[in-house]
């Protein structure tokens, strides 16, 4: 059975409550062996969510933040969760945070002072970031250089940039991960950028319940759908699917200081 590890899921949210068990049985089944769950929808219960979650099962770990979308609602209350949670051992990240000026939910400067914030926090802790970028390279890259995010180690989630955007993250020494949306025929764009992120610096993950890639688009994403995915990445950077697989398995416990899996690949 080749590994596989999703590196940014939402398990925790609405949407797999009546069958997680059974969801995460698949993602085992599919060869995903492990999962990065992500604490940072909505309010803070998805933080609590993620290392309740984390906490239950040794396969998995838990970021915590307020996704962009969301900073404008934050409260000291919100922020004293984060400080709290952050420390966990079960917390290996601070994330999603970043900005998104494609939607614009929160007003960019909000979006600017909240992702600092959060950079700051992961200083305190010690531990990795991972951001949120979309229409908003230029002045997440100032935010993040000004940040000390090198530092940190920083993984830009769902890439949605251009090729030329990857490798300014890749010149940064950023980890960049790919979603299903590198399989969608209008995302030539982001395949073209795959080869510009070393290989050693590759991340893939399903952001599920959203994105589902090709074959499975228009349904819940799970886990299990990263087999579709890699595939798609491993051409993309001339690997093959098991090179993929364990490549990235090794580049994101390496990001997020866990230990590599023992036993079969």
């Amino acid at each position: 059975m080749i590994r596989l590890f999703d590196s940014h899921a939402h398990v925790d949210g609405p949407e797999f409550d009546a069958d997680r068990g059974e969801v995460l049985a698949r993602a085992r089944a599919a060869g995903v062996s492990r999962m990065i769950v992500i604490g940072a929808v909505g309010d803070t219960g998805s933080a609590e969510r993620s290392v309740a979650l984390a906490e239950q099962d040794p396969d998995i770990w838990a970021t915590v933040a307020t996704h962009p979308h969301d900073v404008d609602k934050m409260t000291d209350a919100w922020w004293a969760v984060h400080e709290r949670l952050a420390p966990h051992p079960r917390v290996v990240a601070i994330g999603e945070t970043g900005l998104d000026y494609y939607y614009d939910h929160s007003p960019r400067q909000v979006q600017q002072v909240a992702f600092a914030r959060f950079l700051e926090l992961a200083h305190r802790v010690g531990k990795p970031v991972v951001c949120h970028i979309r229409d908003a390279h230029d002045d997440a890259r100032a935010i993040l250089k000004e940040g000390r995010a090198g530092e940190l180690g920083c993984v830009i989630h769902c890439f949605t940039g251009t090729p030329e955007d990857a490798k300014a993250y890749a010149e940064l020494g950023y980890y960049v991960s790919f979603s299903g949306i590198v399989t969608y025929k209008t995302a030539q764009p982001l395949r073209d950028a795959v080869p510009f992120v070393p290989r050693d610096r590759l991340l893939i993950e399903t952001d599920c319940p959203y994105l589902a890639p090709i074959p499975k688009r228009g349904k819940r994403n799970e886990p299990g759908f990263i087999v579709h995915t890699a595939e798609v990445v491993a051409s993309c950077a001339g690997m093959s699917f098991e090179e993929l697989a364990a490549q990235t398995v090794e580049n994101t416990c390496r990001v997020f200081h866990l230990d590599p899996p023992t036993g079969l690949p």
